[in-house]
Order: structure tokens, then C-alpha cells, then sequence
């Protein structure tokens, strides 16, 4: 509770402090992040963004019940959804909870109720976007002393849950052994469905990305390169993306 009280303060500090700056200013300026096109990764039912960023009413429901901490609040500094939540897939992605509590505590139905079961999330897409950095296709281990980003994030939260303990002893097992994270974290139900570990051209394997892939993200955050080889392309289905490539 204490992060989400420290957010809320920045929030309203920062709005304060905006709405003040334009009426001594005598005028309204816009910043060009204002009013810039949104292309962030929303929590499990995010309706179309337009109307997501309508209907949300920034309360900050969805973060105090997220069990992973992985919802985070838009400031000014990251587009025209101040107070929106959105999630930061480098830094933690959605372990796709089974009664996805999120959607649950939403008033406004700016997260579709209708999203009941991880099978129902569709946030995005998985894409090996720097297949040269990949550890699986080069076939290097994983690297002693990896896993720094998650016990750093985790030292900084109040309430640690026993999910997240969970998670963490799960990734650290895979220091030294050859790189499968982002195909073994997957948290869906059927994680087959949505990635696989293949053997590449090169010698290696390399993660194969299919239409179960919900887009949540944790193979992003769990990835044990400087900048993740795998990221998730917000609002975007594995149909728009792999028919286009293969096209």
C-alpha cells in the first residue's frame, strides 16, 4: 500500500504542479508527449485504447490487487494517459493470474469484464526482435548472477507475495543451463500454445512464437540479455504480425 500511496502523491503533486504552470503562463501549451499517440501495454481486458483511455478513471484499483506488482501508473513524462495503468514488460510482465483480479476490481469497464481465465488476455504479441543476441540460438549459458533486475525489483516492494517468491526461485534455477526462460516462465495455462524452444539455423534453438500467445509479457522481463532479445508488441495479434512476415 505504501508504493501505491507514493504514486498517488507523485500523481497528484505533478498535476498540481501542471495545472498551475499553464494558468500562471496564461495560456495553454501542449506537450508534444501530451498529446502523442499511446502504444503502451495495457493489464489483462484493456478495450481499444481510445475508449480505454475514456473510460478509465485512474483510480489505481487494478494495481493494489495485482499479486505481482506489475501495473504501474502513467506520469506526464510517458504520454496523454497521465494516471492511466499500463505495464512495463522490461521490467515486470503479467503472470497472467487465473481469476485475473484486475479486470475484477475495475469499476469502469475501461478492463472488459468479459476477460475471466488467462486464455482471455490478449495484450499483444511475443516477437524475437534481436535474434543476434538471443543466448539459446548461440548457445551460451546463462549467465552467473542473471537474475539482478528481479531481486532488485522485488527489494523494493512492501508486500513481496508468495507468487512472486515463487517466480523468483523458479528463474534463478535456470542460472548456468542454456537459455529457455522466456519459453519455461511463460505462466499461461498451456504455454505450448503460445512458445516453444526450436532448433534455429544457426546451430542453437530459438523461441517459435504461436496464436496462443497472449502478449503478457514476462518473457520480456525474464529475458537474461542487457536489452531483451524477445519483446511484445502492445495491441497487436499474432495474426497482424506472423501473416505480415510471412506474406
Amino acid at each position: 500500500m505504501a508504493k501505491v500511496k507514493t504514486d498517488r502523491r507523485e500523481f497528484i503533486k505533478y498535476s498540481t504542479l501542471g495545472i498551475l504552470g499553464l494558468v500562471l503562463g496564461g495560456g495553454v501549451v501542449f506537450s508534444p508527449y501530451a498529446v502523442g499517440s499511446e502504444n503502451r501495454l495495457r493489464p489483462p481486458g484493456a478495450v481499444a485504447e481510445k475508449e480505454f483511455l475514456a473510460l478509465c478513471i485512474k483510480c489505481g484499483q487494478c494495481l493494489q490487487v495485482c499479486p505481482y506488482h506489475s501495473i504501474e501508473l502513467a506520469d506526464f513524462g510517458k504520454g496523454h494517459g497521465v494516471g492511466t495503468p499500463y505495464i512495463d514488460a522490461t521490467i515486470r510482465g503479467c503472470y497472467a493470474c487465473t481469476a485475473v483480479p484486475c479486470v475484477l476490481a475495475c469499476p469502469s469497464g475501461a478492463l472488459d469484464h468479459s476477460c475471466e481465465k488467462a486464455e482471455d488476455i490478449h495484450m499483444g504479441i511475443a516477437v524475437l526482435e534481436f535474434k543476434d543476441t538471443c543466448l539459446a540460438i548461440t548457445n551460451t549459458p546463462i549467465p552467473k548472477g542473471f537474475n539482478t533486475r528481479m531481486h532488485d525489483f522485488l527489494s523494493k516492494q512492501v508486500n513481496v507475495t508468495q507468487l512472486e517468491l515463487d517466480a523468483l526461485e523458479k528463474l534463478d534455477s535456470f542460472e548456468g543451463k542454456q537459455c529457455t526462460l522466456c519459453a519455461d516462465m511463460c505462466p499461461i495455462p498451456n504455454p505450448l500454445s503460445a512458445i516453444a524452444m526450436v532448433p534455429d539455423s544457426d546451430g542453437g534453438k530459438r523461441p517459435e512464437i504461436y496464436d496462443g500467445c497472449i502478449g503478457c509479457g514476462v518473457c520480456e522481463e525474464v529475458c537474461p540479455t542487457s536489452t531483451p532479445s524477445i519483446v511484445i508488441k502492445p495491441r497487436m495479434t499474432y495474426e497482424e504480425y506472423y501473416s505480415d512476415k510471412r506474406s
